[in-house]
């Protein structure tokens, strides 16, 4: 009788106790951090730490225009570098350039990437260390962990304030060929050490200060609602888009308020930490085909875009949309999650408006012969496989035809 006895008397146990699920687990990628007025000071420390002989600084010509490549070159070289400049870079870096820079970067014998300026700069610089340790072209890494040996330390130092990418695990680069925009995405792309000095944000002119604090709002709501957020990721993006909202505008205002490119400053490094480790949706895969296209500014085809996938994705993930609202001010509370989400939308075009952003992609050169094209390829973009809400062609050609 009691081996008869021995089922039943385990079911009732397990019934009692069930066994707990699995715990998610979570990996937050992140570089090491100097925040700060006055921080490119400690570059020279930074670089030489990493190893630097002969570092390989990546920047462009306005940076260098604005005086900022020079203080980086003297901090270098006051602990005993031999800095290498190259600056061929353009907005939305293409895959040439890429070649370009790492034959300069082999020729010069350097050793540790330093990246000083926007988005662009630090994405070439992520691309010459892809190429001088794993060969071929930078476009045989497009998609995920596709790079397999170590990359070379690399130090970013933004100048702008939106694209994240001196903490993230993203390249973005343009294939000039089918003039499409390609993600490389890696915990390899994540930089060593990020240096952020809000004084550099000064000195961008007020479009870019208005796009690239448009992408880093962009940044901290797609994460937010991203399939892979976790909370780690969560806190970052939700501060990330209150400081937006409280910064912005007044850096449009008042360039010289440090106050607020410091915030600004945050905001973005709190994004990047946000969108790297929970990654992003519907709105950058669809704006990456517009700015590979096009050559269209990145941050501010996310501000025309934004808003329409907002109320596309409450469908999905209502709830989500209701901390978000609630992070920029807007009172929400008690309000169901697409009511909160269509007032994020509201709020989030007024602040283009604000800061000079069109209201159509039609301003900025889209019309409907190649809606279709920009549909088929944001389906490939791997930014859209963590949108809360699958699209399939046709959506994502009605999501772009409402933008025009």
């Amino acid at each position: 009788m009691h081996a008869g006895l021995e089922p039943s008397t385990h079911a009732a146990d397990a019934s009692a106790h069930p066994v707990p699920a699995a715990p998610r687990l979570v990996k937050f990628h992140a570089p090491e951090i100097v925040f700060g007025p006055g921080s490119l000071a400690e570059a020279g420390y930074v670089a030489r730490r990493l190893g630097a002989r002969r570092p390989f600084v990546v920047t462009d010509p306005g940076v260098i225009e604005a005086g900022w490549a020079d203080e980086l070159l003297a901090h270098l070289r006051e602990v005993g570098l031999r800095p290498v400049v190259w600056h061929d870079v353009t907005p939305n870096p293409k895959d040439h350039e890429i070649a370009a820079g790492h034959a300069r970067y082999r020729e010069a014998e350097a050793d540790v990437l330093v990246a000083l300026g926007g988005g662009s700069c630090i994405d070439a610089a992520k691309g010459i260390a892809v190429l001088s340790t794993n060969g071929g072209n930078v476009l045989d890494y497009a998609g995920i962990d596709q790079v397999s040996r170590p990359i070379p330390p690399l130090l970013s130092i933004p100048s702008t304030s939106g694209t994240g990418a001196d903490v993230s695990q993203f390249c973005i680069v343009t294939d000039t060929a089918r003039r499409v925009k390609v993600t490389i995405m890696g915990a390899a792309l994540v930089p060593d050490v990020s240096v952020v000095d809000p004084r550099l944000l000064s000195t961008m002119p007020e479009w870019l200060t208005a796009a690239t604090g448009l992408d880093a709002l962009t940044h901290g709501i797609e994460s937010y609602v991203s399939l892979a957020h976790n909370p780690l990721a969560d806190i970052h993006a939700l501060s990330a888009v209150g400081l937006v909202g409280r910064h912005l505008h007044q850096t449009i205002l008042r360039p010289d308020d440090l106050s607020a490119r410091e915030g600004m400053a945050q905001a973005s490094l709190n994004a990047g930490l946000a969108f790297t480790n929970a990654i992003l949706g519907a709105t950058h895969a669809m704006s990456h085909q517009v700015g590979g296209l096009l050559d269209a500014p990145h941050g501010v085809v996310n501000g025309v875009l934004l808003p329409h996938v907002i109320r596309y994705n409450a469908r999905a993930t209502p709830d989500r949309f209701v901390a978000l609202a609630r992070a920029v001010g807007l009172p929400v509370d008690g309000l169901p999650g697409e009511e909160a989400a269509e007032l994020l939308a509201e709020h989030v075009r007024g602040l283009a408006d604000d800061v000079g952003v069109p209201r159509g992609l039609r301003e900025l050169g889209v019309d409907e012969s190649v809606l279709t094209q920009l549909a088929t390829t944001t389906l490939d973009d791997a930014c859209l496989t963590t949108n809360p809400r699958s699209a399939s062609s046709d959506e994502l050609v009605r999501l772009f035809r409402d933008a025009l």
